[in-house]
């Protein structure tokens, strides 16, 4: 179980269990799109924001998939991206 874990969480390139990083531009563009989002929630602005919400997350999403540093930031851009896209289905 151990180096199952250690697989999952570890950076390949550094050696650093990486959980958690700080935001890339996108997510930064994500966040105060949703700040944004929360003050001015209705009308044209608040449809237009939650397309930057929505549209950011599943391209962030993607590109933890294709360029995540270890297999549970990869799983974590897959969730973000499912979960985003089944609050797009009615």
């Amino acid at each position: 179980m151990r180096r199952f874990l250690d697989w999952f969480f570890r950076n390949p390139e550094t050696g650093a269990i990486t959980i958690a990083r700080w935001p890339n531009l996108v997510l930064w563009i994500v966040i105060v799109a949703a700040v944004l989002l929360w003050l001015w929630p209705a009308g044209k602005a608040g449809i237009g924001l939650t397309i930057v919400v929505k549209g950011g997350l599943i391209i962030w999403g993607a590109d933890e998939i294709l360029r995540g540093v270890n297999p549970w930031r990869r799983c974590l851009g897959a969730a973000v991206m499912l979960y985003v896209l089944m609050t797009l289905m009615p």
